[in-house]
């Protein structure tokens, strides 16, 4: 029996009650699934108000991210989250905006976007949802698709390098940069925890699963199969110290790579309006 089909006194007062019958249109073995619960569990028990720590996503399948969120979301143009937060960051200092983008959305069209909020250290949690393909538009390679590995534009093996996007984060500027994988809630978790806390950007790299077009066109059509390829192919950065390029090749570092503290734009933003009223 479902919780929507319990009587009003019988149903469970959980915080999390009210979102595990909702429906949604992500696919069987899809991380997505996990990563909402897990954002939701920590919205939830920090008690966030929803008119501070506002949802923003991209566009992709990540986008229906927010039918299992609580809170408000702002959905924004394909690669434009960044400069669309910019202006609501400015507009309204005291919001602490929680975004959710895709490889694509992040990485392709908006990269521009991505280095410059990362080069003024905009106070926000990006979340960067990396499941090595364009999954909404039908299995595209993508900028993380792997060397070798195949997409229905790469149906004989994809040959460029992929990017790094914590790499990408923390050459622009990013204060707070971490990966981690659907393999790894828990400590995804306690991080996003730390990146709510902290004042600047801070930049979660969260690889995750697509059965339906990554997993299918390399051999792991089955989620579980798809699953245990991420969690076997992460090596925390402690452990990668000990470990040749060889040995890391095709391999996800995990862990917390960078914290730093430097003035946010919204404190050098107040800085100029001081200046310019001659303080």
């Amino acid at each position: 029996m479902s919780i929507s089909m319990l009587a009003g006194a019988e149903r469970p007062d959980h915080p999390l009650s009210r979102y595990a019958s909702t429906m949604h249109i992500f696919c069987a073995g899809c991380g997505y699934g996990a990563i909402a619960q897990a954002v939701t569990r920590v919205y939830a028990e920090r008690k966030l108000d929803k008119m501070k720590y506002v949802f923003f996503t991209g566009i992709g399948c990540h986008s229906a991210l927010p039918t299992l969120l609580p809170g408000y979301t702002v959905m924004t143009l394909h690669g434009r989250l960044p400069a669309v937060v910019t202006g609501a960051k400015l507009a309204n200092p005291e919001l602490k905006p929680i975004c959710f983008c895709g490889d694509g959305d992040l990485l392709a069209i908006g990269t521009n976007h991505f280095v410059h909020a990362c080069r003024r250290n905009l106070d926000m949690v990006l979340i960067l949802l990396h499941n090595n393909v364009y999954g909404m538009t039908g299995g595209q390679a993508a900028p993380t698709t792997p060397t070798e590995y195949k997409g229905t534009t790469a149906p004989y093996g994809y040959l460029e390098k992929p990017f790094d996007g914590c790499e990408l984060a923390i050459a622009s500027g990013a204060t707070f940069v971490s990966r981690w994988t659907s393999a790894h809630i828990k400590q995804f978790m306690n991080t996003l925890n730390k990146a709510i806390d902290h004042r600047g950007l801070s930049f979660i790299e969260v690889v995750t699963t697509c059965p339906t077009y990554f997993g299918r066109k390399n051999k792991m059509p089955e989620p579980i199969d798809l699953f245990r390829w991420i969690r076997d192919s992460a090596v925390s950065i402690k452990k990668a110290e000990g470990m040749s390029e060889e040995e890391l090749e095709g391999k996800f570092l995990v862990g917390e790579f960078q914290k730093t503290d430097r003035p946010d734009l919204n404190t050098i933003y107040k800085e100029i309006i001081k200046r310019a009223q001659g303080d």
